[in-house]
């Protein structure tokens, strides 16, 4: 209301001018249109950073804070100029959501796991092993109670988040050798964060977690005996496939990954409302284009993958794959800790997601059997 005012003082005089005009000075009679109606002020603009854990122009990932900011500078018919910067170009990766928190930068964009250290409960924000997919964890997040209790979970730190992105259901992975019996993964060095790492390191194995813009070199220079990163589309962009010979799946570890806008809670509560509107209006169009970009084009990806590089698919053995629900069962119930809003997250997810599973099983699961 307050920045109108001047506006509307200034339309009040020019109507009384008018209306001298019209009553008075002379016979001639005056032609309202003649008189000229003093310039609105400029709208305010808001030069916003967007800081990310993904190297700069990242497909899928990367993109998804790209085309956020372009279409936020459209909508907002330029009022919110938001630059976005890649991981290491103002910030390490990892020091995103400080940043933020900070007031730093005005914006971030990333997954919820990367910050398991400051919250051991917000990998339920991102993805858990053996956990819900794209399609379910957005019916949690939105009609479900999820977004509300991830923003009492981040309320401490000054921050408000969005879910901006998915990835869908994940590849479990490059390996230098195969893996065909639990044996396999004793002592294997493997580039997995969030709650996967926990499960990988109760298997035998040994989980180690750098930015994505570093995991090729790792795994071509044998720092790493092997790495997850999404799937194919950006795979192949990263160029993994010729540093990792075994292309495992399925990504158990990752069903349905969020990724995450987080804004400064001090300026998202100085924008109009409006602009606050348009944030959460893009971050829920970014979050549903960002899934279906990464599943459309990692159909031409995984094709170039297999044609073109000689990739070999591998499906990993049903031992394996129960020796790592067994384990992620016991991680994610002690992610919970004894807070009580720890507790309240974990029941909601976990409540959630026992619902959806039968669902999804009568519906989605049902369906692509019979296909």
């Amino acid at each position: 209301m307050k920045a109108n005012a001047p506006r509307r003082r200034c339309h009040a005089v020019w109507l009384a001018t008018l209306l001298i005009s019209l009553l008075g000075c002379g016979n001639e009679p005056v032609d309202p249109s003649t008189v000229a109606e003093p310039a609105a002020a400029p709208a305010k603009v808001y030069q916003w950073k967007i800081i990310t854990t993904w190297p700069k122009f990242l497909p899928g990932a990367g993109m998804s804070a790209e085309n956020l900011a372009e279409r936020l500078r459209v909508m907002s018919d330029g009022r919110l100029d938001i630059r976005v910067y890649g991981a290491g170009e103002l910030v390490g990766a990892f020091e995103v959501f400080d940043a933020v928190s900070a007031g730093n930068a005005e914006m971030g964009h990333g997954a919820a796991y990367y910050w398991r250290g400051k919250m051991p409960i917000a990998p339920l924000f991102s993805a858990i092993p053996f956990g819900m997919t794209a399609q379910e964890v957005n019916a949690w997040l939105r009609y479900g109670g999820g977004l509300e209790l991830w923003r009492e979970l981040y309320a401490p730190f000054n921050v408000v988040p969005f879910a901006a992105g998915n990835t869908g259901v994940q590849m479990a992975g490059w390996f230098n050798e195969e893996i065909n019996a639990l044996e396999d993964l004793a002592g294997l060095k493997m580039r997995i964060p969030g709650l996967g790492g926990e499960v990988l390191e109760r298997s035998g194995g040994v989980p180690v977690n750098i930015p994505g813009g570093e995991v090729f070199t790792a795994l071509q220079t044998g720092v790493i005996d092997a790495t997850e990163w999404v799937g194919p589309y950006n795979d192949l962009a990263l160029g993994l496939y010729s540093a990792g010979r075994y292309y495992y799946y399925p990504g158990w570890h990752e069903p349905g990954t969020v990724l995450e806008l987080i804004v400064n809670r001090q300026a998202f509560e100085a924008l109009p409302a409006d602009l606050q509107a348009m944030i959460a209006t893009t971050a829920q169009a970014i979050n549903d284009d960002t899934l279906s970009d990464y599943t459309a084009r990692s159909v031409a990806a995984l094709e170039t993958l297999e044609r073109e590089h000689g990739v070999l698919l591998r499906l990993l053995p049903a031992e394996v794959i129960g020796k790592l629900r067994q384990a992620s069962l016991q991680v994610v119930a002690e992610t919970a800790g004894e807070d009580e809003l720890s507790q309240r997250i974990y029941k909601s997810y976990t409540g959630f997601l026992n619902g959806v599973r039968r669902y999804t099983d009568l519906t989605e699961k049902a369906y692509l059997e019979i296909r």
